[in-house]
């Protein structure tokens, strides 16, 4: 919710995804968002910075010295969901040059990428009512189809398709 928040008041982020040719109603439809600039951006919505949990679910990083901070910033966010439709991940782009172009979260006791496909709860009565399902590589791939009206689209998460992925 909070990226989601933030795409709302970040006119780059509002124009980046625009100059791709999303609308506003895909990128609610898949819940995209944005992460800000700022090293400690998510202490504003979580009191206790401080919660080992956030560093295992992969929001936060702790560096050698021991200072936290946020693993995304001034990035779009595509919020991974599980088949049931919970956040449980997330894959951030960058909007200029910087490298990597794509930083997703870390595999977690909640997250694991060989089990997961990208907008398969969005995709779901489409693959059904199709009888198909299109696999492509990446978030954009599966937002930008789906905006042109190919709903049963899914990506794998950054590796090759697996058996669980297939089923």
């Amino acid at each position: 919710n909070y990226y989601r928040e933030q795409l709302k008041v970040s006119p780059s982020a509002v124009a980046y995804l625009k100059k791709r040719g999303l609308t506003g109603e895909i990128a609610a439809k898949f819940g995209l968002g944005y992460a800000p600039d700022g090293w400690q951006n998510l202490q504003q919505i979580f009191p206790d910075y401080n919660n080992p949990a956030l560093v295992e679910c992969g929001l936060v990083i702790v560096n050698e010295q021991g200072r936290r901070y946020d693993r995304f910033r001034d990035r779009v966010m595509f919020p991974i969901q599980d088949g049931r439709g919970n956040v449980i991940g997330f894959g951030g782009r960058v909007m200029g040059n910087d490298e990597p172009k794509y930083l997703n979260s870390p595999e977690t006791p909640l997250f694991i990428k060989g089990s997961e496909l990208y907008g398969l709860p969005q995709a779901r009565r489409a693959i059904r009512d199709e009888d198909m399902v299109l696999v492509v590589e990446g978030y954009m791939d599966v937002v930008g189809l789906a905006q042109w009206g190919v709903e049963n689209v899914v990506a794998t998460l950054g590796t090759a398709a697996t058996e669980s992925n297939v089923q």
